[in-house]
């Protein structure tokens, strides 16, 4: 299997939705070919369990058996950290359960007056396959596909236009922000935004947003991290599904017992922040303003935790430095895809004893952890977290000590 969930032939050929051990037609020329038809079927293919499987591009792996499917993808991970000479143990990983994910991005095109056309792009193209069913969403993202479809329909004043839909479930309801509407003309007319603002409330939507700027607010989205409710800005980041977040957090947590005082760096609003704060005194900073007010602000909602400090930082430019973290002997990060490159090398020069890497992309990680193990860190663990089911993509997280 290629690293995006493509089978691989000689040549090397690589081919969709096919599995190790089979034979097929292919259709195409060059590397890139297009199943046919399986000839000779692996004993671990299975019957994808979603209609628009194959057509949407949302899932490459529904074919393939789960046991097999999960045990690439670790595979996988343990080969991504040999390429940087780092072995350690893999723990059983964490797997997400179909209908779980709480936030989608939904694209839409232009459909009739009243209803856009919405679901996800079709495999490596910009074409639009719509869908009734979504394997991986929640249901009641699912069950707001109709409503989701009118509440786009006024975007299109502008032939560029292309939104898309960020869908969470909160609390409060769906969180729905907009990108993608044309705004070099000005805007959504004000006759537009009366219209998105009415579809909002017949589908009693929590909030809707364009870009982040308020569009239509019936209640403010929240959401639970520890003892915390935190007001979640638009379009902010969130674990994927509730039951990875909370796997994460239990790992983090346990892993982080007996600190002193904690570092939590690109801490968002406060998904481990809060819980941390149970244990110790924690110092959290991250780029995005927006998530470090929210962040702040939820302190008041949590009354009995220990003192938290937060500030809004860029960690590529201003990473914290070796000389901040005198006082701290647990640092947790949780870097976007990129990684922590300048703050894993502050961490290196500390005396921190202790540090827990949260990572959506093991290359980076591997990158970091070198840095971390040629300054005296052992990488202690792995827990893989396949939070993203049927991608090829893979999360995890790293425990380091000296």
């Amino acid at each position: 299997m290629g690293g995006e969930g493509d089978g691989v032939a000689a040549g090397p050929i690589y081919a969709p939705f096919t599995l190790p051990g089979e034979r097929v037609r292919l259709a195409g020329r060059g590397e890139r070919r297009e199943l046919v038809e399986v000839l000779q079927a692996s004993p671990e293919r299975v019957a994808p369990p979603c209609p628009h499987f194959g057509a949407c591009g949302g899932c490459a792996l529904q074919h393939w058996e789960h046991g097999a499917y999960l045990a690439w993808k670790v595979e996988r991970l343990r080969t991504t950290l040999a390429r940087q000479h780092v072995e350690t143990e893999l723990l059983p990983a964490f797997a997400a359960q179909p209908r779980t994910r709480r936030r989608l991005a939904l694209h839409a095109r232009q459909g009739s007056k009243t209803a856009a056309r919405l679901g996800y792009k079709a495999r490596k193209s910009w074409s639009l396959v719509e869908v009734s069913a979504c394997e991986i969403a929640d249901p009641r993202l699912v069950a707001a596909f109709p409503a989701l479809a009118r509440l786009a329909a006024p975007l299109f004043e502008h032939p560029k236009s292309a939104p898309t839909l960020h869908v969470t479930l909160t609390a409060a309801g769906l969180d729905v922000d907009i990108s993608g509407v044309e705004r070099k003309s000005g805007g959504l007319s004000a006759d537009a935004r009366l219209r998105l603002a009415e579809a909002a409330a017949e589908a009693d939507l929590a909030r809707v947003t364009l870009d982040g700027e308020i569009a239509y607010l019936a209640r403010q989205p929240t959401v639970r991290f520890g003892q915390a409710s935190v007001a979640l800005p638009a379009g902010g980041f969130l674990q994927a599904t509730p039951q990875a977040e909370a796997a994460m957090t239990a790992f983090v947590t346990a892993e982080a017992a007996g600190a002193k005082r904690i570092a939590d760096l690109y801490c968002g609003a406060g998904t481990f922040t809060f819980p941390l704060a149970g244990i110790a005194p924690v110092l959290a900073a991250d780029g995005a303003g927006e998530a470090v007010r929210a962040l702040t602000a939820a302190i008041a909602t949590a009354p009995g935790l220990k003192a938290i400090t937060a500030e809004a930082r860029d960690l590529v430019r201003r990473p914290v430095l070796a000389e901040e973290l005198k006082k701290v002997d647990c640092v947790v990060f949780d870097p976007p895809r990129a990684g922590a490159a300048e703050q894993a090398a502050e961490i290196a020069r500390s005396d921190v004893a202790r540090a827990i890497g949260v990572s959506c992309n093991p290359a980076t990680f591997a990158r970091d952890a070198r840095t971390l193990i040629d300054a005296g860190f052992a990488l202690e663990r792995v827990l893989p977290v396949d939070q993203f089911l049927w991608s090829a993509h893979m999360e995890l997280i790293g425990v380091f000590s000296r």
